[in-house]
């Protein structure tokens, strides 16, 4: 059953049929004995290269009993090569060509090895540089692998010239292999999902449960584990086709499977996808992964969130910013189709469920108490304050974590485009929390500038928005600059620091100086790429000289943590005197922010002190 399924280098003969579609060689291998497996099989590959000998052709799909294969790049390469050598060479040398279709690099080699004409046309057709540094034509020609179902295609061979890192085991029962690449290449996420590891029994099995599920579409339905339990041997076999059926019909495929793991933050899927790599960002490292979407499965992506988010995702539209739910995660879903990029692509991001507070922070070293204690008290006192930095520092995180340094009283209005902030959290915490959802597609919504409208007339309190990016800045600092919000109005913008805000909000947004003035923090984050990881890199307050504005640096980092400037405890800080009780005096104000950073001193002192192992002997 093996070798029908995947292939035999003993098959007698080759029953492959093959057509040109899109640019690309499609092999139909279902009836014949050597599979498509061009590793295994040397008369599948001399089938295969027969057809590529005209050039124009960079990818090569076979397909047999549910299992598709994908040849691109160096093997792709290598296959083209030996066609056109095959066909030039055989004037010369018919034994030659004959052994380039069914072992091209062997052919490779003993033509090379040969003086005159034969080792010129191994130059001129490409077949030398495709081959180099390749021992076997099973070698060479690796290819990505799947079922037909799935919208990805996985690359099976460990990168070449790599150091394992480490293994770990996910809940779908996929497996992650991380290495270390030599030279300036990205480290590598591999993952391996169940259904590669199949038997051909059970990958038979996958595909008639998938034909009963689709066959029952239009008969109300048949769901993927009663599909797969009515034609599965066993209990133990159902249960794993279920579930692999389920995560490429109901979810999304191979993204099910990687964030699943908690590691991966970011997914990035570049134009053209079938071309290019996913690329992950694991505990907060970009590496290369060993998977590439097919064409249609990003079309069914778009299909999806079009579907999904109801907005317009096309030509006349060709931006997205949706959510979807994966592997219990929510995930913010960027997209971007043709003409803006070379085909579809997108961007995915986990929303991080946890939630965070200040104390936080302290506890994992990047924010001092210091700092916690001065962003604390000012936003309890109703200060105004951005959170700035560029994407993936952790500004969300860092404005939900400030949310709870409201008091519990003051009503909290929260817009977003996007839900991220924790309000159900805040909400279970008998605070009252407003969320308004605002929308920038096709069809009824509400934008970011009437939902901050709506917002001040919902009733007074605190304002905190989501993103600040477009007009809707104009409205916020009105309120900032009348007191309309009357309370701590909050938001996070892009920028690396309070020259890059300022350039954004009043250059690009048309804020006028005067209302920015009504700003009283901005907070930057560091990259997650700088020298010292994730951080706090400045705190800054905004000092008004009538038409222009100064920044006067409270925090700012020096090496791994941001430490003081002096000018707090100089007593020319406009923030203290700004939320100021007006029978309080500066000294008291420093009191305050003081004894709040103590407490988050002693709170992490209290937490450190209860992990602390109770012998040498028990640490790992």
């Amino acid at each position: 059953m093996r070798e029908w399924l995947f292939g035999s280098s003993t098959a007698a003969d080759c029953r492959c049929e093959t057509t040109i579609e899109s640019g690309r060689l499609v092999v139909t291998a279902d009836e014949c004995p050597g599979g498509g497996d061009l590793a295994a099989s040397a008369d599948c590959r001399a089938t295969v290269v027969d057809s590529l000998s005209s050039a124009g052709i960079e990818t090569v799909v076979t397909a047999q009993a549910g299992q598709a294969r994908v040849y691109v790049d160096r093997a792709a390469a290598v296959l083209a090569a030996a066609g056109r050598f095959a066909t030039r060479v055989a004037s010369l040398d018919d034994r030659l060509a004959a052994r380039a279709r069914r072992d091209p690099v062997a052919a490779a080699t003993e033509a090379i090895g040969r003086a005159g004409p034969v080792a010129d046309l191994a130059a001129e057709t490409g077949l030398a540089v495709a081959t180099e540094g390749f021992d076997t034509s099973e070698q060479a020609l690796t290819a990505y692998t799947g079922p037909t179902i799935s919208d990805a295609r996985v690359g099976t061979a460990p990168p070449a010239d790599a150091t394992l890192r480490g293994q770990q085991a996910l809940p779908t029962d996929a497996i992650v292999r991380r290495y270390d690449a030599h030279g300036d290449q990205l480290p590598v996420y591999h993952i391996e999902p169940r259904e590669q590891r199949f038997d051909p029994d059970t990958m038979e099995t996958l595909v008639e449960a998938y034909r009963r599920v689709a066959t029952a579409a239009t008969d109300g339905g048949c769901h993927p584990y009663d599909a797969a339990a009515a034609v599965a041997g066993d209990s133990t076999t159902a249960t794993a086709v279920g579930a692999v059926l389920e995560k490429h019909t109901g979810g999304l495929g191979i993204l099910e499977d990687i964030f699943a793991d908690k590691r991966v933050s970011d997914v990035f899927a570049t134009a053209p996808v079938s071309d290019i790599r996913l690329r992950v960002r694991c505990n907060g490292e970009t590496m290369r992964t060993n998977v590439r979407l097919t064409p249609s499965g990003a079309d069914t992506l778009a299909s999806t969130f079009r579907r999904s988010s109801g907005r317009a995702f096309s030509r006349a539209n060709p931006t997205l910013d949706a959510t979807a739910t994966v592997a219990d995660r929510q995930i913010r879903v960027a997209g971007v189709s043709e003409p803006v990029s070379d085909g579809l692509a997108f961007a995915f991001r986990a929303h991080n469920s946890d939630v965070w507070r200040l104390a936080d922070f302290v506890d994992n070293g990047t924010m001092p108490a210091a700092v916690a204690g001065l962003l604390s008290v000012a936003v309890e006192r109703g200060g105004a304050c951005l959170v700035a930095g560029p994407r993936g520092a952790g500004k969300t995180t860092t404005l939900g974590a400030l949310l709870w340094e409201l008091p519990h009283e003051v009503r909290t209005i929260l817009i977003e485009d996007t839900p991220e902030l924790p309000a159900s959290s805040l909400q279970s915490d008998g605070r009252d929390v407003q969320a308004l959802r605002t929308t920038s597609g096709d069809g009824p919504s509400v934008d970011a500038t009437e939902a901050l409208r709506t917002a001040l007339r919902l009733g007074e309190g605190a304002l905190a928005v989501g993103e600040v990016r477009g007009e809707e800045a104009g409205v916020l600092y009105e309120a900032m600059r009348v007191g309309g919000g009357d309370g701590a109005v909050l938001g996070t913008i892009h920028g690396n620091g309070p020259e890059a805000v300022r350039e954004r909000l009043v250059s690009d947004l048309d804020v006028p100086v005067q209302s920015f003035a009504a700003t009283d923090l901005v907070i930057t984050l560091a990259p997650p790429a700088s020298a010292h990881g994730r951080g706090i890199e400045s705190v800054a307050e905004i000092v008004s000289h009538g038409d222009c504005v100064s920044f006067e640096t409270l925090y700012e980092r020096d090496g791994p943590t941001a430490t003081a400037t002096g000018r707090l405890t100089r007593g020319n800080s406009r923030l203290v005197e700004s939320i100021a009780a007006p029978d309080e005096s500066y000294a008291e104000v420093l009191d305050t922010i003081e004894a709040r950073t103590k407490r988050f001193e002693e709170s992490v002192a209290v937490e450190t002190r209860g992990n602390e192992p109770p012998t040498d002997e028990a640490q790992p």
